[in-house]
């Protein structure tokens, strides 16, 4: 079997709206109360995916969950027409577009029986993401069915996880044997710590890592403290190079210590602040670039606002000019992700599996990513504005978007509603 990177993009559902929910994630809570427009964010997710088809890169894509979540509702003894507002709009959230907070993955080649494991995320720490994993973990179920993987629910709370967000993957190859590692955060400081250490360690156990290469580092204070509210809003790695912020770890000189002892090759790619701050690098989401190879290099997918940042883009400009591993530079429209709080990679999760064993309905080529369109534009809210989340014409119109692309796609009843 051909074992390959597959990124699965979360389609953004049509319930995309900036209601700020999210404390720590500066763009979320500074865009909130605003307009947003569930139907361009969605094309715009399109467009990065054919641009990944166009890259030459394997693409899948997972549903926007069902939405308002009645289920969760129930559990708080009531319904979408009698909740508070606040509880309204933390039903109604479409976080789940951000497919990186979906799981946590180890490929077969990391794993003591050989087959991928996924981790569901708990997504305990923020309420409105809280009640996805079950969605999550039906809909992952179904795209993994097959015996050559392993699908886990999530860690037991107290014990916060959100996924590949805070986990990297070193390797001389994606079908060889990597360096896993798993980025965790301290309690105690201005914003939440999302990702527990013990949620790092009990996912490690249960999908069978070889200890002696599984790293657990430590995110630093000051990185969390400026908005780096997951890893991967300042860090990113694929194959042999890790690509981070100065500022991304706590003691950045023992983890690269330990990366070069386990993995001679590696390349570390060390943005300094003195070239780009932690306030630009957040602001710009250069770190949550989908960082991808190539056939001839290492390409950085990056959002608009990378090459709006002066500092940002002159720096990208020199590294790329010279001798240094990545090679390319590819800008993508993801505005209204962005202004919600999520990036390029915020919005895929990487499986790095034989495309023949994923259940094809998850899998796209340029002609199923019209279907899809066609569905969007059809069928998603051109916009919504906060205020108007209780609107019962709004929530049946969300519903029926959902409902109708997941009619198009022979997805109706598989998955989670």
């Amino acid at each position: 079997m051909t074992k390959v990177e597959i990124n699965f993009d979360g389609l953004i559902g049509p319930s995309h709206n900036f209601a700020g929910l999210s404390p720590g994630n500066l763009a979320a809570t500074q865009h909130a109360g605003q307009i947003a427009h569930p139907r361009a964010a969605a094309l715009q997710g399109i467009a990065k995916m054919r641009a990944n088809l166009d890259l030459g890169l394997v693409q899948g894509v997972l549903m926007p969950l069902a939405r308002p979540d009645h289920r969760w509702l129930e559990t708080l003894a009531t319904t979408y027409d009698d909740a508070p507002p606040h509880l309204r709009a933390q039903a109604l959230s479409a976080s789940a577009m951000w497919a990186a907070n979906a799981a946590t993955v180890s490929p077969a080649a990391d794993t003591r029986d050989r087959r991928c494991h996924l981790t569901v995320a708990n997504l305990l720490t923020m309420p409105h993401r809280s009640h996805e994993w079950q969605g999550t973990l039906a809909q992952l179920g179904t795209a993994f069915a097959n015996p050559a993987f392993v699908v886990h629910p999530p860690v037991p709370a107290p014990f916060g996880d959100e996924g590949a967000a805070n986990h990297m993957r070193l390797c001389a190859d994606h079908a060889e044997p990597g360096v896993e590692v798993f980025v965790y955060g301290k309690p105690g400081g201005r914003f939440p710590a999302r990702q527990h250490r013990d949620a790092s360690e009990a996912i490690a156990r249960a999908h069978g890592l070889d200890p002696a290469r599984t790293v657990f580092v430590q995110q630093s204070d000051i990185a969390i403290a400026a908005g780096a509210f997951h890893n991967d809003v300042v860090a990113v790695a694929n194959e042999r190079v890790l690509f981070a912020h100065e500022h991304a770890f706590e003691d950045k000189d023992a983890f690269y210590a330990d990366l070069r002892r386990l993995l001679p090759e590696v390349e570390i790619v060390e943005v300094p602040a003195d070239r780009v701050s932690l306030a630009d690098a957040i602001a710009s989401y250069l770190f949550n670039a989908q960082l991808v190879s190539l056939a001839d290099g290492m390409a950085l997918v990056l959002p608009e606002e990378a090459r709006a940042n002066a500092a940002v883009w002159s720096w990208l400009q020199t590294h790329v000019a010279g001798n240094g591993p990545i090679r390319h530079l590819h800008v993508v429209d993801v505005r209204e992700s962005m202004s919600n709080g999520g990036g390029p990679a915020c919005l895929r999760l990487r499986v790095v599996a034989d495309p023949a064993t994923v259940d094809p309905r998850f899998l796209v080529d340029h002609a199923k990513l019209d279907r899809i369109a066609a569905i969007v534009a059809a069928h998603w809210p051109e916009a919504i504005d906060p205020a108007s989340i209780g609107d019962a014409t709004l929530v049946a119109a969300i519903e029926a978007a959902r409902n109708a692309l997941l009619t198009e796609l022979d997805l109706v009843g598989l998955i989670y509603t």
